[in-house]
């Protein structure tokens, strides 16, 4: 099965009917492939979604994001005590917790496959897969693991990719730097305590918003952890080809 991601037209080029022709161009070569299924996700609702998850935004720069209108404050709410409610603790908590290697990317698969085995749809990693999607690349994505000091065995790790978004007619600032959580696996550190260190480190990157869809688990984590319900849905589809 092939995964189609991140198929863009530039915006003075979308009245031009340009997406059916990408789409042809798509299908023609993952048929060359002799693979036959695709999976995709959008943002818009096409006949027929097999399952759709809503994206909750976690303020990380509550004056910026309020500043360039990505946000506003609460009723009765002051910028100040914004700022207040969001704040963050200086450091992680987690024993353990460190950047993802290269080395440890046979062990991040193995979590990885067996966290993913419990659910009816999802993709099935290689070590490739992994070293390609997950090991850190600055401005891409950002991995981390909690290592034992025991036994040494990886038994937790979350990761976020980079998605800066432009911003238009605003003096002070240009762009938005999100995070978007990616996948996030706990077997041994409590789930919300594993989020609330990604959320600081994101928040030590400079990022000003981390974003996550209500999937998988991640709604264990999203009320506690103050991210709040966004606008936008992202729906998922199977094609067969």
């Amino acid at each position: 099965m092939a995964e189609v991601n991140f198929l863009c037209v530039h915006k003075k080029l979308r009245s031009k009917r340009l997406a059916p022709v990408l789409i042809k161009e798509v299908t023609r070569r993952v048929h060359l492939e002799n693979i036959w299924q695709a999976a995709y996700t959008a943002g818009i609702v096409i006949p027929t979604p097999v399952t759709s998850f809503q994206y909750w935004h976690r303020s990380l720069n509550p004056k910026k994001l309020i500043e360039v209108g990505f946000s506003r404050p609460g009723p009765r709410m002051t910028i100040s005590r914004t700022i207040k409610l969001y704040k963050l603790p200086e450091s992680t908590v987690t024993p353990g917790f460190r950047k993802m290697r290269l080395h440890d990317v046979p062990a991040v698969t193995r979590l990885l496959r067996n966290y993913l085995s419990q659910f009816v749809v999802a993709p099935d990693f290689s070590e490739h897969d992994v070293e390609h999607w997950l090991l850190p690349t600055e401005g891409v994505v950002d991995s981390y693991i909690v290592e034992s000091s025991g036994t040494h065995e990886i038994t937790d790790f979350f990761s976020f990719y980079t998605l800066p978004l432009s911003i238009l007619g605003n003096q002070n600032y240009s762009t938005l730097k999100a995070a978007y959580s990616y996948y996030n696996i706990s077997t041994q550190t409590p789930l919300l305590q594993l989020m609330s260190d990604a959320l600081i480190v994101a928040k030590q990157k400079d990022f000003d918003v981390f974003n996550a869809l209500d999937v998988m688990h991640n709604e264990s984590f999203l009320k506690e952890l103050k991210f709040g319900p966004g606008d936008g849905s992202l729906h998922y589809y199977l094609g067969i080809h």
